[in-house]
């Protein structure tokens, strides 16, 4: 094909068993390419394809080759719900509760819930905050996550929350790992406010400082019985919706409040838990395009009284994704991990899950150029030890991940 200019390229993958694009078609969802390759220019994907094909279509001098060594090639996974950044530890809290009630746990003086780390969060400095996520963003990087979308709702001021997401800003600008961020200041109830004070706070000061500052793209709330109503969730959703900020939502996580409802009304770029939600709340969820996320490793940590059967979620049409839920309650950050759990206790394939932690991930974060391997996607992906996505899924607890390559460049392994 002389004559005929082929693309330079920066970076080419070869060597892979076969390259999982999750762009697929309904006989083929996830894409499998047997014996692919990836190109790469800058940070962006330009060719993915059979390797022979891939390599005649770029110029690949000068470029850096990474054998992938007989391994799967797939996106970088996107973790779609976290409480990344947080002050303190529960460890105690979550020993004791293995074989103790939370009454009992209480009466041995050891903090519990969402205000314990409140507690712990606020006196905590914003680099003390910086300092501690680190390393839960290489362990996540590490396993194979690129992209994490992380909230707020640990601060329940205006200054605390403030600094919460100010860390998130700090993360994503000094960080491979790339920080989604997501403002969760009605994320519980302050010891020393009511509720409906506290709702007004977050509506008319919380929110416009933050738009203000530019420092979240999302706004989130958690509506469930003892923390926020459906009127709650409504008011701050649409209050996040004048001020810029898209909604998502905790909704039926204990109990079914309203919150899918909710969801679908405002159209809310995600749901998240739905453990009680109803298969008409499921419906409404997907005729309004909200993305459901599914966090199985928070129902492990909890022992979750009412188990998710994602199947259920599928048949109602609803793009589903995935996350770790990482958080102080349940610290969990492996999406290999979460993809394991999703298939073997909420029933999900091993495709279906794979297309939760990447492009149904992606999705519940607004990221339509993430979560695929084509064309014109960032170059965001990873390299595994193992030849299948079916032997992924098989070695429960086992990190197949050898390389990560971020926007072009190889930032673990």
């Amino acid at each position: 094909m002389s004559g005929v200019q082929r693309q330079p390229i920066d970076l080419l993958v070869v060597g892979a068993s076969e390259v999982l694009t999750c762009d697929g078609d309904g006989d083929d969802p996830i894409g499998r390419v047997a014996g692919g390759a990836v190109a790469v220019a800058g940070d962006s994907v330009v060719a993915v394809g059979p390797e022979s094909e891939v390599r005649a279509s770029v110029d690949s001098t000068g470029a850096r080759v990474v054998d992938a060594l007989g391994g799967v090639v797939a996106p970088g996974f996107v973790d779609a719900h976290t409480h990344l950044v947080f002050g303190g530890s529960r460890v105690r809290e979550y020993a004791s509760r293995l074989t103790r009630t939370k009454e009992e746990t209480i009466a041995l003086g050891i903090p519990v819930g969402i205000l314990a780390t409140v507690e712990a969060t606020r006196v905590a400095t914003l680099d003390d905050l910086v300092r501690a996520a680190v390393p839960r963003l290489d362990e996540m990087l590490a396993h194979g996550t690129t992209t994490v979308e992380s909230k707020s709702g640990y601060g329940l001021t205006v200054a605390d929350e403030i600094k919460l997401l100010e860390v998130n800003r700090q993360l994503d600008q000094s960080h491979p790992v790339q920080l989604v961020s997501t403002f969760m200041g009605a994320h519980d109830v302050p010891p020393e406010m009511d509720r409906s004070a506290y709702v007004e706070q977050v509506v008319s000061e919380q929110i416009p400082e933050v738009a203000e500052r530019r420092l979240a793209v999302f706004c989130d709330v958690f509506c469930d019985d003892g923390y926020f109503t459906p009127h709650d969730a409504r008011r701050v959703l649409e209050a996040g919706l004048k001020a810029g900020l898209a909604p998502k939502i905790h909704a039926e996580q204990y109990a079914r409040t309203g919150g899918a409802a909710v969801a679908a009304e405002l159209g809310c770029t995600s749901a998240d838990h739905l453990n009680f939600a109803h298969t008409d709340d499921l419906s409404a969820l997907a005729a309004a395009g909200v993305t459901a996320v599914l966090v199985p490793l928070i129902d492990f940590a909890v022992r979750h009284p009412k188990p998710i059967d994602a199947n259920i979620w599928c048949e109602t049409g609803l793009t589903v994704a995935l996350g770790t839920d990482m958080c102080p309650g349940g610290y969990a950050a492996s999406m290999p991990l979460a993809i394991q759990f999703a298939c073997r206790g909420n029933g999900l394939s091993p495709e279906q899950a794979l297309l939760a932690a990447t492009a149904g991930a992606a999705d519940a974060c607004g990221l339509e150029d993430h979560g695929r391997l084509t064309a014109g996607a960032v170059a965001d992906l990873q390299i595994w030890n193992v030849g299948t996505l079916e032997d992924m899924v098989y070695r429960t607890g086992h990190n197949p991940v050898r390389q990560v390559i971020k926007l072009g460049r190889v930032v673990h392994g």
